[in-house]
């Protein structure tokens, strides 16, 4: 995950790794580094390894590449877990708070994931449904129908008399044909042969690596965990860069806004397609640039956005160091542009 940036950026990435385990009190970075991936892949080291590998990249921009993340990036948005790393570039959250945060929140999500097992016996995770784009918000609709969170009054032609089913949510809405499942993986099942038999949609299902059930009602504890934690820390508002919110698909406008969004964004959906519409429609965003250990961000853009041309077409995923040379130069061609945006992620 972080073994190239050390061995490229030693000075810089040994610090951050430093402040890290500091922070933490135990050699997070070792199992980053050494593993084994049974350790690494557990949720409450695995989420805050991500979190500070994408704060160690941004590090690494700022101390050896000379970029101003404040000057010269106009807004900032995280996918998830993202959204943490996303505040710490902002401005609103210290590094350390929010690894603290994180793992701490990460410690209460596997122990409800425990929890759930023990007493259903069921197996969860999440699954993303992929469908094409002009049937993405009827398949939605559907789903919402299957699972009895269709508003009252409101019909629909493909509505059918099956029980609602439970412990099933949409926990993301991440692009124009793709919405993510969480919840028990056998009622996910279930949800899918009704889709097919009773729905008319038979959308691409793809389990991703998660064996928990994020952004869902199951979650209540961590949400409830970050009410209490987010009292405890320094907050800057207003920050010297606007953050969109996973919940709301807006900028936080206020301190309290940003505790009660980032704390509901345990269980409630992340909206990130629109907030991607928001930023590509009415902010007139240009740039973007997704910071991390992988290209999920990078992907989930993918070419709905971007409007400069240069290498890349103004979407880049800053994950591999042999390419961040490469990046900031198309990057510094696109500075002379008027009216230039970017997004941080």
């Amino acid at each position: 995950m972080a073994n190239a940036w050390i061995e490229s950026f030693p000075r810089t990435a040994a610090r951050v790794l430093d402040e890290m385990d500091s922070t933490l009190g135990f050699k997070l970075s070792r199992v980053i580094s050494d593993g084994p991936n049974s350790k690494l892949n557990k949720t409450e080291n695995s989420q805050p390894a991500v979190m500070a590998v994408s704060i160690l990249i941004l590090r690494i921009l700022e101390d050896e590449f000379g970029f101003d993340a404040k000057s010269r990036v106009d807004v900032t948005l995280g996918h998830s877990l993202g959204e943490f790393s996303a505040l710490v570039a902002g401005g609103y959250l210290e590094f350390g708070d929010a690894l603290k945060l994180v793992r701490g929140r990460a410690e209460i999500m596997a122990q409800c994931t425990r929890n759930l097992a023990e007493k259903s016996g069921e197996t969860y995770g999440m699954v993303a449904l992929l469908c094409e784009p002009e049937h993405l918000d009827s398949l939605l609709r559907t789903v919402q129908e299957f699972l009895g969170l269709e508003p009252a009054g409101v019909e629909s032609d493909t509505y059918h008399p099956v029980p609602a089913i439970q412990q099933v949510v949409v926990a993301n809405i991440n692009s124009k044909n793709q919405i993510v499942l969480s919840g028990s993986l056998d009622r996910i099942k279930t949800l899918l042969v009704q889709l097919r038999q009773f729905g008319g949609h038979d959308p691409r299902a793809v389990k991703l690596k998660s064996d928990s059930p994020f952004h869902s009602p199951s979650m209540a504890l961590a949400a409830d965990y970050m009410r209490n934690a987010l009292e405890q820390i320094n907050i800057t508002f207003p920050a010297s860069v606007p953050c969109i919110s996973n919940v709301s698909a807006l900028p936080f406008h206020s301190k309290d806004d940003l505790k009660n969004l980032l704390s509901r964004q345990c269980t409630d959906t992340v909206r990130w397609w629109d907030s991607i519409r928001y930023l590509h429609q009415e902010r007139g965003v240009r740039r973007w640039i997704g910071i991390g250990p992988g290209k999920v961000g990078r992907n989930l853009v993918g070419k709905e956005v971007g409007r400069v041309d240069t290498k890349g077409g103004g979407v880049w995923a800053v994950c591999d160091p042999r390419e961040i040379s490469n990046i900031m130069i198309s990057l510094e061609q696109t500075e002379i542009e008027p009216m230039s945006h970017q997004r941080l992620k």
